[in-house]
C-alpha cells in the first residue's frame, strides 16, 4: 500500500481508503473481517457519514473495532455530516451550526470516539450562510472533537467561499470520480470546444485543489452515473473498457478493480480512492491497485475507451 500526506496535517494516508457506507448491513461478526481485511491490506483511513445507515454504519464499525481490540490511533477516522433524511422524500441539507455540532456529537457517540480526525460537509446546501459553518468549526475545533475540516461534492468556487469565513483550511474534497464519471478533467481537454464536452461542471476543482494543498477523494470508483450501476463486468454498456481493463489486469497480473482503481491513481493530483465492498476478497482485490503507475498511453487508452472523448 502506498501512501501520501494529507495536506499539511501531518496525517499518512493509504492511498485506497475503506467507505463505510454499507456497513449498516453487516453483522458484527462480517464487520470484523472486513476491517480487518482493511487493516491488513495497509489500509488506515475509514470514511463514514451520519447518513449511512441512519448512523448505524458508525455504530457497527465502533462496536467491530472495539472487539478486536485495536487502538484508536491505529487509524484515521473521517465522517461527514448535513445530509438530512436520506434517501426519503422529505431529504435536505443542513449547513447550519446547531446541526454540525449535534451531528458530529452524534457521529462521536457512535464512534465510540472522542475525536474526529476529518469532518466533511457531505453536500452543498444552497442556504449556506459561511460565518455560521465558521462558528461550528471553531467550537469543534476548539473542543478537540476534530482535527480537520474538508467537503465533499464541493465545486471551487464552493469552497473559496468557505474558505473566506474559516480558520480552518480545508484539506479534503471527496468527489464521485472514475474512469466512466469523468466531468473534472473531460472539460480541461475539450477548452474552447462547441460540445457538452467541453462544459466546465465543477469550476476547475481539481486544478483548483492541487493549487491550494486539497486532498481529493474519488467515491463510487466503480459505479457509473449516481450509482447506477457497476461497470465492471457490464461487457454490454461498457465492451471496450472492459476489454481494456482485462488486457492491463493480464498485463500487470492483478484483478481487473486493481486496474480501474490504478487509472484513478495515475492522476496528478494523487487521488485517495474509496473502495466502499463490505467483501474481503473484493477488497483485496481493488488494493491490488495501489502500487500499480499505468504509462501514459494505458491511462488514455482506458479514458477512451469508456466513450470519453479525445478532441
Amino acid at each position: 500500500m502506498l501512501y501520501n500526506m494529507l495536506s499539511h496535517t501531518g496525517l499518512r494516508i493509504s492511498n485506497i481508503a475503506l467507505g463505510c457506507a454499507r456497513m449498516s448491513a453487516l453483522d458484527i461478526t462480517s464487520a470484523k473481517k472486513i476491517i480487518s481485511c482493511a487493516l491488513d491490506e495497509g489500509i488506515n483511513l475509514f470514511d463514514h457519514a451520519d447518513a449511512y445507515g441512519g448512523g448505524e454504519s458508525e455504530r457497527i464499525f465502533a462496536e467491530a473495532f472495539t472487539q478486536l481490540g485495536l487502538p484508536r490511533d491505529r487509524i484515521v477516522l473521517q465522517s461527514k455530516c448535513t445530509i438530512r433524511d436520506l434517501d426519503l422524500p422529505t431529504q435536505y441539507y443542513d449547513h447550519s451550526k446547531e446541526h454540525i455540532i449535534h451531528a458530529v456529537e452524534g457521529s462521536l457517540r457512535r464512534l465510540k470516539t472522542d475525536y474526529l480526525d476529518i469532518l466533511l460537509l457531505h453536500r452543498p446546501d444552497p442556504l449556506t450562510e459561511p460565518d455560521e459553518i465558521a462558528e461550528a468549526f471553531d467550537a469543534l475545533y476548539r473542543s478537540g472533537k476534530v482535527r480537520f475540516f474538508g467537503v465533499s461534492n464541493h465545486s471551487r468556487w464552493q469552497m473559496e467561499l468557505l474558505s473566506a469565513s474559516l480558520k480552518q483550511p480545508l484539506v479534503v474534497d471527496q468527489m464521485q470520480f472514475n474512469v466512466t464519471h469523468t466531468p473534472m478533467i473531460t472539460a480541461g481537454m475539450n477548452v474552447n470546444m462547441t460540445t457538452d464536452e467541453a462544459l466546465i461542471r465543477d469550476a476547475g476543482t481539481i486544478e483548483y485543489c492541487r493549487m491550494n494543498n486539497i486532498s481529493l477523494q474519488a467515491w463510487a470508483p466503480f459505479q457509473y452515473g449516481l450509482l447506477k450501476g457497476n461497470y465492471l463486468g457490464d461487457h454490454e454498456r461498457y465492451p471496450a473498457l472492459n476489454q481494456k481493463l482485462g488486457e492491463l489486469a493480464d498485463k500487470y497480473r492483478v484483478p481487473v478493480s486493481a486496474a480501474a482503481v490504478a487509472w484513478i491513481l495515475r492522476h496528478p493530483a494523487h487521488f485517495q480512492v474509496l473502495v466502499g465492498s463490505m467483501n474481503p476478497q473484493h477488497l483485496s482485490d481493488a488494493c491490488k491497485g495501489s502500487g500499480i503507475k499505468l504509462t501514459r498511453v494505458e491511462w488514455f487508452e482506458l479514458y477512451k475507451s469508456a466513450g470519453n472523448p479525445v478532441p
